[in-house]
């Protein structure tokens, strides 16, 4: 009586439902991490959602794969691991792996979601304070699904508000927080993520400052060109002289 209870814990604990998150376009393995043993009556099947057999294996010798994966699908005859190959989001769903003997016995459950990478952001400043000290920033998606609204100070960043659309991609946040100096917009998901880095010093110049520069620069190639002007010319009307001294002689 006892090893049977022990049995049925374990049982209990092998088919616990683990979640999984994929990229699109890419190669899933699900794992059976306890080894199975099939005996000759018995059939060992990868099902999605209790409705389609992925694969089957039949008395351990023959494997079935479902037309709907084929040339996805495979099952490793080592560990009976399934490995599904450029999954697509309708691949959701929950995926197990049960020993079919006298009764079922699941011995692998996955919950897998397959999501979109996300897309890039862009930070753009809403008000920068006199002294620069604290700047209001925008943080915005690139797809226009999501923006929110960040007040950064010299130490933090926080979050006053922001737009969503009615449907956005799931799972996805946007967190913007400080690093040396410069304000750093994430955009992530449970599969990828994507950023916009810019320095508060950046976001704070004034536009009169950055002509200021842009005006000090030129006269300065100003000041250049003309001594150069200056310099060649004196140069032109030595030469000039010391001919004339010559001729003299």
């Amino acid at each position: 009586m006892f090893i049977f209870m022990i049995l049925g814990l374990l049982a209990g604990i092998q088919a616990q439902v683990t979640p999984v998150f994929v990229q699109t376009g890419t190669d899933l393995l699900l794992e059976v991490k306890e080894p199975v043993v099939l005996k000759e009556a018995d059939l060992f099947t990868w099902s999605v959602n209790d409705s389609v057999h992925v694969v089957t294996l039949v008395y351990d010798i023959e494997t079935l794969v479902s037309e709907s994966y084929k040339s996805r699908a495979e099952l490793s005859a080592q560990n009976h691991s399934l490995l599904l190959k450029n999954v697509q989001k309708g691949d959701s769903g929950v995926y197990r792996a049960r020993v079919s003997a006298d009764k079922d016995i699941t011995v692998a459950e996955y919950s897998v979601t397959v999501l979109d990478p996300v897309s890039g952001v862009k930070l753009t400043v809403k008000l920068c304070s006199s002294d620069s000290t604290n700047v209001t920033v925008i943080c915005s998606t690139e797809d226009s699904l999501i923006n929110s609204t960040f007040t950064c100070d010299t130490q933090t960043c926080s979050h006053e508000g922001g737009e969503r659309a009615e449907i956005i991609t799931p799972g996805a946040s946007l967190d913007v927080y400080l690093e040396n100096g410069s304000v750093i917009c994430n955009h992530s998901n449970q599969v990828s993520s994507t950023r916009d880095i810019q320095q508060i010093e950046d976001f704070c110049r004034k536009p009169e400052e950055i002509s200021g520069v842009g005006f000090s620069i030129y006269r300065l190639k100003i000041y250049v060109v003309s001594i150069g002007l200056v310099i060649m010319m004196c140069a032109v009307i030595s030469v000039h002289v010391v001919e004339k001294l010559k001729k003299k002689r």
